[in-house]
């Protein structure tokens, strides 16, 4: 009697309604996972309801008996995630600040401009700054959020004496050109030299003295520092690796942890690229290419290009795939192999299958944002060399059948991180489309509320236009759905005595 009460309008609204519920919910979950990477049911299923269950998180420390040849087993790994200073960060006033004039997008995250701002801090500041007027005012500028605010506290200080940081200041955020930029890190130099030298003579009298050295000689490693980068984007490239190198036998001779974090050997590597001094080259990586040693993008994919460089301009994938890989092509690969196992986001920029964009202040190594920055100065000396982006193009992809869990196993490094996608996207802007390795699966709660919008939309259209066939139909199936119900009831009342079914009937 109830169901032949309903109404064609009443399936059209019940359709139409659980329709829209189950749209409503797969946009939510399509932008969950879009900003999250993962499904909100899902995450809320084993993050609440399993507990309440009594599910017990079988996720536990596996040893893993990765063959890490390039890392040293005895040591404790850092952090994953651990964000380091871009080596090759463009210049705020000179460069991004014009690509925002031009375009009117900002280049840098809030995220990335403080981190800056606490490297700042610990680069130029110390305790003994209220001594001075000057660089007790910069270091309240240091933590200015406002770049007008900043620039205003070093003129500040600089009408008060000679202040080396206000001049790297004002180079870095007020200079609109590279010149300008040189111009105010040759006086910060003049003003950075006088103080490194009166504190290097004071530096064992106390214990503030040394904090007060230790602070100048950051100052002056990041001139220095700065002004070969000047050199090498006004085309004054041999100045420039004769700056770096002298900077490289500085950090090796003072033992101050602070210089390692400027990687100064990955400004000289793509310096001497440029110049196309290769057996330079090599021996810079044979130095900094070693076990013990930290490893980034621009050491494997320098050392890929140079097995490269010997094997490319004669390479053919046809004569490769008949004859076979000769030893030369092999450690070719191989080393392409490596390279991609550290970082798989460099060959998409490299191969020009992703649109490049202003690298950030910081990048995380084995992430989207290194290798961006890394292809933003590399890619002109990939193409530089003949046949190395067709044998880049023909082999990077052989490196992922090596390791089809990388999240699990590693090949020759550790198993790749998997916090890499949510600290990228706090360095890199919104404009652009982080790149994520592996490629996520789209989560089963998604497909199933897809497929049950689409069935029950189609339902309610169906049930639109062909009322009364759609209510045979709807009676036919509930008919059908309850038929073993009706069945079973029937045998019970065939089997229990009237008397008996009357009165539970009546309970």
């Amino acid at each position: 009697m109830f169901l032949n009460t309903l109404t064609p309008k009443f399936y059209v609204a019940l359709t139409g309604t659980s329709s829209l519920i189950s749209g409503l919910i797969l946009i939510f979950e399509w932008w969950y996972f879009r900003k999250y990477g993962t499904s909100f049911i899902e995450q809320v299923s084993v993050s609440h309801l399993r507990p309440l269950l009594g599910g017990v998180d079988s996720s536990s420390p596996s040893n893993s008996n990765t063959s890490n040849g390039d890392a040293d087993p005895n040591r404790q790994s850092v952090s994953e995630c651990k964000v380091w200073r871009n080596p090759l960060n463009l210049f705020r006033g000179a460069e991004y600040n014009r690509y925002t004039w031009v375009t009117g997008r900002e280049p840098l995250t809030y995220y990335d401009m403080n981190l800056s701002a606490q490297d700042h801090q610990t680069f130029f500041t110390c305790d003994s700054d209220h001594l001075r007027p000057a660089d007790a005012i910069m270091q309240k500028a240091w933590r200015e959020r406002n770049p007008q605010a900043r620039i205003s506290a070093a003129h500040e200080a600089l009408e008060l004496e000679d202040c080396a940081t206000a001049y790297i200041l004002l180079a870095e955020e007020e200079a609109t050109t590279i010149m300008e930029a040189e111009r105010l890190f040759k006086q910060a130099l003049k003003a950075g030299e006088g103080c490194y030298r009166r504190s290097q003579q004071l530096q064992h009298h106390s214990s503030q003295y040394e904090a007060q050295h230790r602070r100048d000689t950051n100052v002056l490693v990041y001139i220095k520092r700065r002004l070969a980068m000047c050199s090498r984007k006004l085309g004054r490239t041999r100045e420039a690796v004769k700056m770096m190198r002298d900077l490289c036998v500085f950090q090796l001779m003072k033992e101050f942890p602070l210089l390692s974090m400027f990687n100064i050997h990955e400004n000289l590597l793509e310096s001497l690229l440029e110049l196309q001094n290769y057996a330079d080259v090599q021996a810079v990586l044979a130095k900094y290419d070693d076990i013990s040693l930290p490893k980034s993008a621009t050491i494997c994919y320098t050392a890929a290009l140079l097995k490269a460089r010997a094997v490319s301009d004669k390479f053919s994938p046809e004569a490769a795939s008949r004859r076979g890989l000769s030893t030369a092509e092999m450690n070719a690969v191989e080393a392409i192999h490596r390279a991609v196992e550290f970082n798989p986001h460099v060959p998409k920029y490299l191969l020009e299958m992703k649109s490049l964009i202003l690298p950030p202040e910081h990048i995380l190594k084995r992430g989207d944002s290194e290798a961006i920055a890394y292809a933003f100065f590399h890619l002109q000396h990939w193409k530089r060399v003949e046949g190395a982006l067709n044998l880049l193009h023909c082999t990077w992809e052989g490196t992922f059948r090596m390791i089809p869990y990388p999240l699990e196993k590693g090949h020759l490094f550790y198993p790749y991180p998997i916090c890499t996608e949510t600290a990228d996207r706090e360095l890199l802007p919104m404009f652009h489309e982080v790149s994520v390795y592996p490629k996520k699966e789209l989560p089963f709660f998604i497909l199933f509320t897809a497929g049950l919008c689409s069935f029950t939309a189609m339902l309610a259209l169906l049930t639109h236009q062909f009322p009364e066939l759609m209510g045979v139909f709807a009676k036919a199936f509930l008919s059908t759905l309850f038929a073993p119900l009706n069945f079973i009831m029937e045998k019970v009342e065939s089997i229990l005595p009237s008397s008996l079914w009357h009165q539970l009937t009546r309970i």
